[in-house]
């Protein structure tokens, strides 16, 4: 049994709402901007009813610890994660922000989605079957499913509002962005995830492929959003890696596999999801959390939740 009920979402009417995304909740408040990360959680691009306890303030935690781990490659968005050093409007809501919440540079987001992959998994290798490439990157031939690549590959996809993401050459990104820009997302996206997967690794934890999100603020490129969390990266428990298929995961893994038994069409609305399934899914949030940075959410008993 869950101990806590999950925030699904957050109604700060005297607050000026800036964007409601699948996860958070941002709102505008002034020269800043207040990112709350909610439990919900979405599944083949539907959100779904249930939410998951604790999700939100493990995506929080685990961005925060990255942040600082990478701000030697770049700069990011972050200007406090402390409920009293926000602006004095949001007092009345320090319960709800507390772990959960992060005050951020409004920074003009650049609209393409940094993916870098070093290993072969999702859409990469459903396209990697039918064209030996991945976003016009040549591959070698003979790869499995979750193989590791030779190097890590910048796969760019575009940013969509609704429905899936779609990959793109780094040719396409050029042409919208310029050669500069383009070439600094890509060199720069590499770094964070040649720096990050090492490190998880040697916690246990591969990083099969990460997704960065970039922008511009007072005329530098950048770090924004959340950053190499479970919903934004693969990532594989260490000790179980085996490739030739699909590999077990941190995130929401349990989720789509129950889904999968449904007679669900996997369109709005989705189904209410069964406390077990919530449970395991929890579990595996925190799981990854405490792996990576050696601290939970601070529960007594983080594997019974």
């Amino acid at each position: 049994m869950m101990t806590t009920e999950p925030v699904i979402k957050t109604d700060f009417t005297d607050i000026k709402l800036f964007k409601r995304g699948k996860v958070r909740d941002v709102y505008d408040v002034g020269d800043e901007l207040l990112v709350v990360s909610t439990d919900r959680i979405s599944c083949f691009d539907v959100v779904l009813p249930t939410g998951i306890p604790y999700k939100g303030e493990v995506l929080t935690r685990l961005s925060l610890f990255w942040f600082e781990f990478t701000k030697d490659i770049i700069e990011n968005h972050l200007i406090s994660a402390e409920v009293s050093q926000y602006p004095s409007v949001l007092n009345r809501y320090a319960d709800v922000l507390k772990g959960r919440s992060m005050l951020v540079k409004k920074a003009k987001t650049i609209p393409v989605e940094c993916v870098v992959r070093g290993y072969i998994s999702g859409s990469g290798w459903k396209e990697y079957k039918q064209s030996g490439s991945i976003c016009g990157i040549a591959l070698p031939k003979g790869l499995r499913e979750s193989d590791k690549l030779p190097e890590p590959i910048f796969t760019p996809s575009t940013k969509e509002d609704v429905g899936h993401d779609i990959n793109v050459s780094q040719d396409y990104v050029e042409k919208r962005l310029g050669k500069d820009m383009t070439d600094k997302l890509k060199n720069t996206s590499i770094a964070l995830y040649k720096k990050a997967s090492h490190y998880a690794e040697s916690k246990g934890i591969i990083i099969a492929d990460a997704k960065f999100e970039f922008g511009v603020y007072q005329n530098k490129i950048i770090l924004i959003d959340e950053v190499l969390t479970p919903d934004s990266s693969r990532f594989w428990p260490k000790d179980e890696y085996k490739p030739g298929g699909p590999q077990p995961s941190f995130d929401k893994q349990f989720v789509r596999d129950y889904l999968e038994t449904l007679s669900w069409n996997k369109t709005p609305p989705g189904p209410e999801l069964p406390d077990d399934i919530v449970r395991k899914t929890s579990q595996k949030y925190i799981q990854a959390l405490t792996m990576i940075t050696g601290k939970g959410i601070g529960l007594k008993d983080e594997h019974n939740i």
